[in-house]
């Protein structure tokens, strides 16, 4: 059996011995046919309030947040499509606002593929800094009584739009509504206590829960400091073509797409499997394996306990070297002994959220990496290097035995598998 995983843009074939073997994907929806024509009908007609271009005056300042390059939001398409319908406006009156949260900048060449030339050169476009206070101010105060900083151009805006995507969240539960401002456009000292480790290791803050979410309920309660005039949200498929809009009032817009997300990215199973087979749903995704940690994340949610993950992900952006993440891995002899760390009270260290999530994946299964990192690199992370994918997986499979069961999540943190027992 040949199944081909989501690996950089090009993707990776492999071979499975044996029969008894489950691919767990999304149900797989086409796209729209005529998506701008889909846009302008959700953006006119909207979802618990008033069209878009009626709610912005002439005279007024506009920010519009999108997501970083780590993620397969196509604003290429979408912020065209926003700004004709605010051709009322002058186009200085209007900034566009990366939301990085804590993640390295955005390039040049990557803001004219994210953009467009005529839009990156046109427009004014703010690439947002958690770590710069020049560029920040005062939203209000957090959900924990700490004041919570913003994008400047955030904060002073008149009117503000947000343009995201749903999919399922290892922490959030669903990606989308709210979280395109917080942690997007927030200060790094507010999103340092969002991604503390006792909110990170509340069971429910996981794939696929909304409803009792510690991590979502600080994402809409810091996300809503300031007024949000409008949310553009999408559902993706794997071909990045849009399956649905999910327009208007953010919260109603996002629980429409979070319903539709769920209809088609969770997957039950029966049983866990001894071994599962994972991707970071290729590029942008993979690009580095703080992301990684997503799709590892979903293949141990059906991993039997001591099993076997094998996660493809093309890490060509190394770890990255954005934060503390690489020295939390490096720094610790055992996944046991980092979590330990962490978890201790009044410990905070950058990074210290990803790297918790991985250690708990790690005391669950054994994790093989298949990516370009150096295979010293990945054996310091405390990962299997993986050098051939069929080899590494047939002499799994013979360990376990010729009739083991393998899990395959060729979309990887695009499914989200579950036990549902019988």
């Amino acid at each position: 059996m040949r199944v081909k995983l989501e690996y950089g843009t090009a993707g990776v074939e492999i071979a499975m011995p044996g029969d008894n073997v489950t691919v767990l994907a999304p149900r797989f929806v086409p796209g729209l046919p005529d998506e701008e024509a889909a846009f302008v009908q959700a953006v006119r007609h909207p979802i618990g309030g008033a069209p878009l271009a009626s709610l912005i005056q002439p005279n007024e300042r506009v920010a519009i947040v999108i997501a970083d390059v780590t993620r397969p939001l196509p604003s290429e398409r979408l912020v065209p499509w926003v700004l004709r319908e605010l051709r009322h406006l002058p186009t200085d009156r209007i900034s566009i606002v990366i939301g990085t949260g804590s993640h390295r900048g955005t390039t040049p060449a990557e803001m004219g593929a994210m953009l467009g030339d005529a839009i990156a050169s046109g427009c004014r476009i703010v690439d947002h800094s958690a770590f710069d206070t020049s560029r920040l101010a005062l939203a209000g105060t957090g959900i924990d009584g700490q004041p919570v900083f913003m994008n400047r151009d955030y904060v002073e805006a008149d009117r503000r739009i947000l343009i995201g995507f749903v999919e399922p969240h290892f922490m959030a539960g669903f990606s989308g509504g709210y979280k395109a401002v917080f942690p997007g456009v927030a200060d790094i000292a507010a999103i340092m206590r969002y991604h503390d480790a006792r909110t990170i290791g509340d069971p429910l803050s996981t794939w696929g829960v909304l409803d009792g979410n510690p991590t979502q309920r600080r994402i809409r309660h810091d996300g809503a400091l300031l007024p949000v005039d409008f949310c553009v949200n999408v559902t993706l498929n794997r071909r990045r073509e849009i399956t649905g809009f999910y327009c208007g009032e953010v919260l109603a817009a996002h629980e429409a797409g979070c319903a539709f997300s769920r209809e088609t990215a969770m997957v039950p199973c029966r049983q866990p499997f001894p071994i599962v087979v994972t991707t970071n749903s290729g590029y942008p995704l993979d690009q580095n394996l703080y992301q990684a940690v997503k799709g590892m994340s979903a293949a141990a949610q059906v991993v039997s306990d001591g099993g076997f993950i094998a996660a493809a992900a093309r890490c060509n952006d190394g770890f990255p070297d954005h934060g503390n993440f690489r020295t939390l891995l490096y720094d610790h002899a055992s996944p046991r002994a980092l979590l330990d760390t962490i978890t201790q009270p009044g410990f905070s260290m950058y990074d210290q959220w990803e790297a918790q999530l991985m250690a708990g994946v790690l005391l669950k299964a054994r994790v093989g990496l298949f990516s370009e990192l150096p295979a010293d690199a990945v054996r310091r992370a405390h990962l299997e290097p993986i050098a051939d994918l069929d080899a590494t997986l047939a002499e799994e499979i013979r360990k376990a035995g010729p009739d083991a069961p393998v899990a395959i999540l060729p979309e990887g943190p695009m499914t989200i598998p579950y036990i549902a027992g019988v």
